[in-house]
């Protein structure tokens, strides 16, 4: 078996997810799994990139690279850099597709959104009437956004410093979605559905979280490992779910982004590609 290294010498193209940590990614596993079954010599890997060192990394890579995805802390930096921003990058603020060559070189994209939608379309929770966000990042930003194409009704936002959430007070807003900014400590209201957007799965300390779990509904944890995560051992009165089926559905809309160029163009056989991606990450 060639070394990751060998592989990448023989590809045609290079791709990679960047952030930090990036250690614990499944990205590769997705995205090397469609680009064999669409029979593409493409070679996927990863990198440890903070934020201070992106900008310099990226205008540093060489004529082959053709896409990167990005976690967390890089969703801003590569908004900041962009030449050219999709609908969902503009109103979050944020993007986790890159595209470095041909056309549409220097475009990015935010798939967040539209994995969230489709995870929790395909969960069966993507009727509820009020949801809690928790967190205040890049990601909770996504998730408002997926709220309000799902028809959310009411939000609530629930952060460990309120006054971080002046960006997705203006999102909510363009939305003209109804959104509340809370601490933690005082969510008392119930609501359908929680999005937690915690970094690492973390969790507040456990009287708060037991009372976000009572109050909570369904729980949609972007994090995923290790699974269960400190929030989801709580939730023990209703469905808690794992954000394995976001990291999927966002990975798609990637693949198709780095395949056409165009996020809406659905790859050849999708159907065949879900399938290959959804049976490297989940074994089903």
């Amino acid at each position: 078996m060639l070394s990751d290294e060998e592989a990448a010498s023989r590809a045609s193209r290079l791709l990679a997810v960047w952030g930090d940590p990036i250690d614990h990614s499944r990205s590769p596993a997705l995205h090397g799994a469609a680009y064999r079954a669409l029979g593409l010599d493409w070679h996927y890997g990863r990198r440890r990139v903070d934020a201070a060192g992106f900008r310099a990394a990226v205008d540093g890579l060489d004529g082959r690279w053709h896409g990167l995805s990005l976690t967390m802390p890089l969703k801003e930096e590569a908004f900041a850099w962009a030449r050219h921003r999709d609908r969902h990058a503009v109103l979050t603020g944020a993007a986790n597709t890159v595209v470095l060559d041909g056309p549409r070189r220097g475009h990015v994209w935010n798939t967040d959104v539209g994995g969230l939608v489709r995870a929790l379309t395909e969960a069966g929770v993507s009727g509820a009437g009020s949801v809690r966000i928790l967190g205040a990042g890049a990601t909770a930003a996504s998730a408002l956004v997926a709220a309000s194409e799902l028809g959310v009704e009411r939000v609530e936002v629930a952060a460990r410093r309120p006054e971080a959430a002046g960006p997705l007070r203006r999102i909510a807003a363009q939305l003209d979605l109804p959104a509340e900014v809370i601490p933690f400590d005082a969510a008392e209201h119930a609501v359908d559905l929680t999005i937690a957007t915690l970094p690492g799965g973390a969790a507040p300390d456990p009287r708060t979280t037991a009372r976000l779990a009572a109050t909570g509904g369904a729980l949609f944890d972007v994090a995923y490992a290790p699974w269960p995560s400190a929030l989801a051992s709580a939730w023990d009165d209703a469905p808690a779910l794992p954000g394995l089926g976001m990291l999927l559905h966002q990975a798609v809309l990637q693949v198709r982004v780095f395949v056409s160029g165009e996020l809406d163009e659905p790859l050849p056989n999708e159907d065949v590609i879900v399938a290959e991606m959804r049976r490297a990450v989940m074994g089903d």
